[in-house]
């Protein structure tokens, strides 16, 4: 799918190269397009550098974090819900605790343990499958529960921030945790709707409760702040919230006797490698988008929404990072691709470069996670699961668009 979409990409924008020269008679069209290519193949190698300290930063913290065992914390948090919303699931079974360790890696943002135990729970899950190259209900949930995704620290969005200049980075946290909130909330209510589970009981009844009381009490609290307020006060809760979890880590990894220091550096040494591996995929959609935009199909796409929603009646702002909406079901890469030259297009602060930020936090990359978790069991029919994670998409990108007006507009 990616392959295909990627040279229609650099096809098209050839294409609408040629017809520029051919019809308004720019000669330097050609030269617009190779420097872009030349500029963003530049671009890719400078954000990998640009990202290497931060990303050798974090991993350092996460690699404390697993071993502390913050991640088994939280699965016992979430079994008593696994239990109820995955009745096919018999209770102490081993999928419940790799699906718990896989949705707690996904909040703390450990996007390299989530997914070893992400297909160790569709193994497991495997295992109580009557038709085995058939999902079951309990694996399409648990699909859309990875492809909505809520992470309680978008970590990576706010280090291509950071790297792109803006001046608050974490300034999007609040509407990022909104939007993949409403993203988790509708995937979950869609797709138990279609198994026809019964959210009516004590336990999930209390945990949801518990969900929708700390996002009102979230609604609430902004709702009551001028808009100049606003961005401050989401960078200001999202900087304490990390301060705050670094020092739970390295306290907890202390209280376990191990050593925090050695443990942070052999995390951190994965840093130069992780950075280094991201600039063939940052390089191969970069160039294409470049080619786009020097081509100007990209802005003649553009505009063409723009009219129809100017037509309606609507604001036309959130047009500009309707590109990072199409693109993040298919492609993690080129979602992230998209939203780095969004900001560098428009500004990291602009409204475009932020409400991309919040798109690329709001849900995970669909197709992705589909086609990595339905391979590593064998699966063949999906069934419905990819309706229910596309109305989970849909709500996610809806929802960055609203909180984004909200607090940047």
């Amino acid at each position: 799918m990616l392959h295909r979409i990627w040279l229609f990409f650099i096809i098209s924008a050839f294409l609408a190269t040629c017809v520029k020269v051919g019809v308004t008679g720019d000669l330097g069209a050609f030269e617009d397009v190779m420097n872009a290519v030349v500029s963003m193949a530049k671009t890719s190698v400078d954000i990998a550098i640009g990202l290497i300290g931060l990303l050798a930063f974090w991993l350092g913290i996460f690699k404390v974090a697993e071993n502390a065992g913050l991640i088994d914390k939280f699965s016992k948090v979430l079994a008593p819900l696994l239990c109820r919303i995955m009745p096919g699931i018999p209770r102490n079974h081993p999928a419940l605790g790799s699906i718990t360790m896989n949705m707690s890696a996904n909040v703390l943002g450990l996007d390299n343990a989530a997914t070893p135990f992400g297909i160790k729970a569709m193994q497991d899950m495997q295992s109580l499958a009557p038709v085995k190259d058939t999902l079951t209900n309990a694996q399409i949930l648990f699909l859309v529960l990875n492809t909505s995704s809520v992470t309680l620290f978008p970590i990576a969005v706010f280090l291509y921030r950071a790297e792109q200049g803006a001046a608050q980075p974490t300034d999007v946290f609040i509407p990022i945790l909104l939007a993949t909130s409403a993203s988790t909330l509708v995937g979950l209510f869609v797709t138990c709707a279609v198994q026809r589970v019964n959210l009516f009981n004590k336990v999930v009844i209390t945990y949801l409760v518990g969900v929708f009381s700390f996002l009102a009490a979230v609604i609430l609290y902004f709702s009551s702040l001028a808009a100049a307020q606003l961005a401050e006060q989401s960078s200001l809760i999202a900087n304490f919230l990390l301060l705050l979890f670094i020092v739970v880590v390295l306290v907890a990894g202390y209280r376990k006797k191990h050593n925090t220091y050695d443990l942070f550096v052999d995390g951190a040494k994965q840093g130069f490698e992780v950075a280094i591996t991201i600039i063939p995929f940052l390089l191969a959609m970069l160039f294409a988008i470049g080619m786009l935009r020097a081509s100007g199909l990209l802005e003649m796409v553009m505009q063409g929404i723009s009219y129809v929603v100017s037509a309606v009646g609507f604001d036309t702002r959130f047009v500009d990072a309707i590109p990072n909406a199409l693109m993040k079901p298919l492609s993690g890469s080129g979602a992230r691709a998209l939203m780095i030259e969004t900001m560098q297009h428009h500004g990291a602060d602009s409204f475009a470069g932020r409400l991309a930020s919040v798109m690329q936090g709001s849900t995970e990359t669909t197709f992705y996670v589909l086609a990595v978790y339905l391979g590593a069991v064998g699966i063949k029919h999906s069934r419905y699961a990819v309706g229910c994670c596309l109305a989970a998409d849909g709500a996610g990108i809806l929802t960055a668009i609203a909180v984004s007006y909200w607090f940047f507009a």
